[in-house]
């Protein structure tokens, strides 16, 4: 399901990122990922609700705070995984410790922590708190989910991870599915990281046509083996899947361009996003930009719009989950959106 005709309110990468993921161009605003947490509540207690995989090479603009639980209660913050090494550090202790000695140590800190909540009322201790809880839990369930040594060859094959320009977000989306059966609620990927060097990222300033070849080499078979996984599992059907972008690229060329006449600069006038899955209508495009591409000009899509429909298609009112903070009911879409309806099944 394509919409053609996305609009965003800022062509900067860091301010547009962040409207992306928590429908503000300020930092500060939590992220989808901790308000689909917040009102949806976790599936597992052995694993966080809301879990990023970062790209291997470098974070987004913006970098964490694309994840932050913001205003909201910290324990629905996402919870970073890495795709190359060891998920997460610090699981295990780094020499043995006895176990009598283990659980005297977890006594005496549980007893510290118990008179100073009593004494703090603070909601980052309580979060601190039911993080060392879940981490307990995790030492158990982390290397078990991301022990993809566990799926078949054909399989890893098939998101293309002997292959060296697909392993690295092969495993993302492999894992991505795993999480997901292990019932994580909401599983962000990046594509694109330390931005800087258009060599290592979608920012064709340069030579776009060999940036985004280069790019989608990495990602779009690891994506369809994900999709197909998905539905061979019957797990599409209550699964959304969704392809994001901060903005597009313009349809003319950028002054100044290394390789002249192949260099694009940001355009958020127009650009497009797609979606699969759970509650969508499928095998549409909804919207479109002008003949050249550069600006949308038919049921135009806003970040706000799209999230509302998002969130309605997991089953919630985006007018319905908000959050009281400085004096104001706050949610997701700010004071605008509305459901795409044309979008639905």
């Amino acid at each position: 399901t394509v919409i053609r005709s996305m609009v965003a309110d800022s062509a900067n990468h860091t301010p547009a990122t962040f409207q992306e993921n928590s429908g503000f161009r300020l930092n500060g605003f939590p992220s989808m990922g901790a308000w689909l947490s917040y009102g949806l509540g976790a599936e597992t207690d052995e694993l966080p609700a809301f879990v990023v995989l970062p790209d291997a090479r470098g974070y987004p603009a913006g970098g964490t705070i694309n994840w932050s639980a913001g205003f909201l209660p910290a324990r629905h913050q996402g919870v970073a995984f890495r795709t190359r090494g060891n998920a997460i550090d610090d699981l295990f202790p780094a020499r043995p410790i006895p176990a009598t000695t283990e659980a005297a140590s977890r006594d005496l800190l549980a007893t510290l922590d118990r008179a100073h909540a009593e004494e703090r009322k603070e909601d980052a201790l309580t979060a601190r708190l039911r993080g060392y809880e879940l981490a307990g839990k995790m030492q158990l369930a982390v290397p078990r989910v991301t022990d993809l040594s566990r799926e078949s060859r054909r399989t890893q094959e098939a998101y293309g991870l002997h292959e060296t320009h697909t392993a690295d977000f092969g495993r993302s989306c492999l894992l991505a599915r795993r999480l997901i059966e292990q019932g994580v609620r909401f599983v962000q990927l990046f594509s694109g990281g330390s931005f800087g060097s258009p060599r290592i990222n979608w920012d064709g300033h340069e030579n776009v046509k060999e940036n985004h070849t280069n790019e989608a080499r990495r990602i779009d078979r690891p994506i369809a083996a994900l999709l197909r996984d998905l539905r061979q599992r019957g797990l599409l059907d209550d699964t959304l899947v969704l392809f994001t972008t901060e903005f597009g690229r313009t349809p003319f060329t950028q002054a100044g361009a290394t390789v002249v006449g192949t260099g694009r600069d940001h355009n958020h006038l127009g650009f497009s996003v797609w979606l699969a899955g759970a509650g969508l209508k499928p095998g549409i495009a909804h919207g479109a930009t002008d003949e050249i591409g550069w600006k949308s000009v038919e049921d135009i899509v806003t970040w706000p719009d799209f999230h509302a429909t998002v969130l309605h298609l997991l089953g919630i009112d985006h007018e319905k989950l908000t959050y009281y903070h400085n004096g104001i009911q706050r949610r997701l879409t700010n004071v605008h959106g509305h459901v795409i309806k044309a979008l639905l099944a």
